[in-house]
Parts: C-alpha cells; structure tokens; sequence
C-alpha cells in the first residue's frame, strides 16, 4: 500500500482548490460590494439623463430662436420635425436630426414640441409650414424613478422649468410665476 505524496503544507498532493467556504466569502464580498455600488450607478444614470433632457430642452430653445428671427418670419414651429427641415436656400437644419420626430425619445426622455395655449397663427415660414406665436416644449422621463425623475418644461421666452414629481410644469403654471425655474 502506498502512501499519498504530500506537499510541502502536509496536505496531499491532489487535493488542489477553493473550499465551499471560501467561495462562499468571495462571492458574499462580491454581493455586498455590488449593493453598495448599484444604487450610486443608478444615481449617476439619472443625473446623466436628466441633464440630457435639460441640454435638450436648450437645444430646442435656441433653435425656435434662430427660427423664429430667420426661417419663422416672426414665428415659432410648433412640431420638432419643422425645426429638424432646413429651408430650401440651405442644407443647416436648426435642429440635430435625432429630434427630428414628434414626440422624440432621448436618453430615457419622451421630448414634445406644441403651439402654446393662447397662440395665434403665425405668418408660414420658408417652407410654407404654419407658424404660432408661442410654444410649449417638454421633457418627461419615460420610466419615472428609473430614467429620471424630474421632468421640464419651457415656452416662447426661454426658460426652462422642473417639476420634481415627474409631470412637466403646466403652462398655467408657468404663466402664473409659480413653476420652478432650474437654477
């Protein structure tokens, strides 16, 4: 009968490897480093979108005012796709074509364009689409609490508005000076 060979720790030779117990720690440590690391992750992501949907609403602003002085003849496009259509002289669009459709999705955002309440016909503009005299744009998040969980809303005179329960400001809200303009 033979014995075994041991190695230099006194235990055999064959017996090579990671106890249930230590795979059972390492993959402990794994789960716990993974609960705290998660919710910052998801944090981050919506901070991420949520800017997204800021820089977006900013995008849609100054478009309406370069359309308004140059293409609108005085008037505001109410549909993303008219600010995403350059005029016939040009190739420039006053808007990026990723919002070139109604209502555009945009990091976790449904982005909406629309005549204001009040507005009146407009004269049409270099592409003979209706102007208004006012617009009302927003920016929901799609999954309240996951893709964001603010939402934002401007009009005409340029500044946007959030509203933290995720419903965009109202435009009586905004007209009454009680939405929340972002700092």
């Amino acid at each position: 009968m033979t014995r075994p060979e041991r190695s230099d720790c006194g235990t055999p030779a064959d017996d090579a490897g990671f106890t249930l117990i230590e795979l059972l720690v390492v993959v402990g440590v794994i789960g716990v480093i993974g609960a705290i690391a998660i919710p910052s992750l998801m944090r981050a992501r919506i901070n991420a979108d949520e800017g997204s949907a800021i820089a977006t609403l900013r995008a849609v602003n100054s478009a309406q005012a370069s359309y308004v002085g140059t293409a609108g003849n005085g008037g505001y496009a109410v549909l993303l796709a008219t600010l995403a259509t350059p005029c016939p002289t040009t190739s420039q669009a006053f808007l990026s074509p990723d919002l070139a459709i109604d209502p555009a999705i945009k990091a976790g955002y449904r982005v909406t364009l629309a005549a204001a309440t009040g507005s009146v016909a407009g004269p049409p503009d270099c592409n003979a689409t209706p102007t208004r005299t006012g617009f009302y744009s927003t920016a929901v998040p799609l999954d309240a609490g996951v893709s964001g969980h603010r939402a934002f809303a401007s009009t005409a005179e340029g500044t946007i508005y959030v509203d933290s329960g995720g419903v965009a400001p109202t435009e009586a809200a905004i007209a009454a000076k009680v939405a929340t303009p972002i700092r």
